[in-house]
């Protein structure tokens, strides 16, 4: 018998995770269906991972009301959810007038959304800022600031888990009924059927799909692809803030270079045109280029540093006739009766998730009018990292927990503790990237050289799985296929 359901979210990339998040305030019966295996698994894995300020977004839109908003709050969500998160500030540099033009234009622009500290350097204080960092003069954005937008998706998932949301992975809406006697939806997955009166469409890349099985207009959809170089910890060492380049007329960035909270530094990404849902393939005329793009923004980019790359889409809504990016959209008519439909949330829809998430429940609450959750509590319990510990702590753990004396990821510092700890997470994710992504194990210089097999291994033993059920990140990303040869 299929369960019923108050609300079920589609999607479990960052802004799905925050509205479910946001509904677990409320005493609703709340389940998210995601296709993959894990959250994140998107874009929301696939940026660069900035806490954005709000200044390129027109005035007035949707986009700029909630990354001023959401930029505003993220100290207390940060530390409510045990995401690292750092406040570096954010130098946007020009080399040329028209640089400088359209760095003032957008200085502008900030100030009129609400952009507190904005203000004009000349390469001088840049060099004093950050000596590696290029440009003749720059804006300094100091609200600006960077995080790990996987740990994030996770933490909101987590919380909203532990206030009784429930999420079930590997499930692709393939169809959604009305059904008119029961005031229901049916929404049916490759595998399973589920109920519910309310659903609230996060789909990311597919929220134009789901918009239309909802009855909403399939709204035209436009994939701006970019890649990037990730470099090793040996290159963090030399940047600490964010520096993008200024600008274009349309308020677009080009190749910039970003410090992680985790010691590495991005640079990237580029921007082109993909007609691909999932095009994540990288290429070496794009990682050429941004090789020269990026040694104009910092002056440390070396090929010696490189120990990954990888891509993102941004699934913008556009108009077709002009050409025209379009706002966020965020509905919920009464002709489509209890379903809230979001589409193309692209960046900065990490700043924007939590923003999103309330305007989007505040349409169902104020049409239901839910009891609150009283026992909800916004904060994530979260175990301080092996690697992050003192000296006196780490012997302490080991004392405690003689697991934590045993190092499965050599390069990031992993104890085989931590890794049980993530196989074990409230979820029940275990795929090697959910590892990966809870712990960092194999981000480091050799990219799971040393601990991925010892990962899998683990998994396989404490999940009871067998190694043909093991999958590395997507449903068919098979870590073994079968045995190389016959035992005898």
């Amino acid at each position: 018998m299929r369960e019923l359901y108050d609300v079920i979210v589609i999607g479990a990339g960052v802004v799905g995770c925050a509205v479910a998040r946001e509904l677990s305030r409320y005493q609703l019966k709340t389940g998210v269906l995601e296709k993959e295996l894990d959250v994140a698994c998107g874009n929301s894995s696939r940026n660069t991972g900035m806490l954005h300020a709000g200044f390129t977004y027109k005035p007035g839109s949707l986009k700029a009301e909630c990354a001023v908003e959401g930029n505003k709050e993220f100290d207390q969500v940060a530390a409510e959810l045990g995401v690292p998160f750092k406040r570096t500030g954010k130098l946007v540099v020009g080399f040329t007038d028209h640089d400088r033009e359209n760095i003032l234009k957008y200085k502008a622009i900030g100030e009129k959304n609400g952009v507190q500290g904005m203000r004009m350097i000349d390469k001088e204080e840049i060099s004093r800022i950050d000596p590696n960092a290029g440009g003749e003069f720059a804006m300094y954005v100091p609200s600006s600031g960077i995080l790990d937008p996987m740990q994030y998706t996770i933490a909101l998932a987590e919380n909203a888990c532990q206030n009784g949301v429930a999420f079930h992975f590997g499930q692709e809406v393939r169809g959604i009924d009305r059904s008119g006697e029961k005031d229901t939806y049916i929404i049916k997955t490759e595998q399973d059927t589920f109920e519910t009166k309310w659903v609230i469409n996060c789909a990311g890349m597919y929220a134009s799909e789901i918009s239309q099985m909802l009855g909403y207009p399939c709204y035209p959809v436009k994939g701006f692809k970019g890649e990037y170089f990730v470099l090793d910890k040996k290159a963090g060492k030399y940047l600490s803030i964010p520096v993008y380049p200024a600008p274009n007329d349309k308020g677009g960035f080009s190749t910039h270079a970003t410090p992680t909270v985790d010691g590495n530094v991005l640079v990237g990404p580029d921007s082109y045109v993909t007609e691909e849902r999932e095009d994540y393939v990288v290429t070496k005329e794009h990682m050429d280029g941004l090789f020269e793009d990026g040694r104009k923004m910092f002056k440390q980019m070396k090929r010696d540093y490189f120990i990954r790359n990888f891509a993102g889409i941004r699934w913008k809504r556009y108009n077709p006739e002009t050409g025209e990016v379009l706002d966020f959209m965020l509905e919920s008519d009464e002709s489509h009766p209890n379903t809230v439909n979001l589409v193309g949330i692209e960046s900065p829809g990490v700043t924007c998730a939590l923003p999103l998430a309330r305007r989007a429940v505040a349409m169902l609450a104020g049409r239901e009018n839910p009891k609150k959750n009283e026992s909800f509590n916004p904060v994530r319990p979260v175990k301080k990292r092996f690697h992050e510990m003192t000296h006196e702590e780490q012997q302490q753990a080991i004392k405690e927990n003689p697991l934590y004396g045993e190092i499965v990821c050599r390069c990031e510092t992993v104890t085989r503790a931590e890794i049980l700890d993530a196989i074990k997470n409230p979820l029940g994710v275990c795929t090697v990237t959910g590892i990966k992504n809870r712990t960092r194990a194999t981000m480091g210089r050799c990219q799971g050289g040393y601990c991925e097999t010892r990962i899998t291994e683990m998994i396989e033993q404490e999940m009871h799985r067998a190694p043909e059920d093991i999958r590395y990140s997507k449903r068919d990303s098979y870590m073994f296929t079968g045995k190389v040869r016959d035992e005898r």
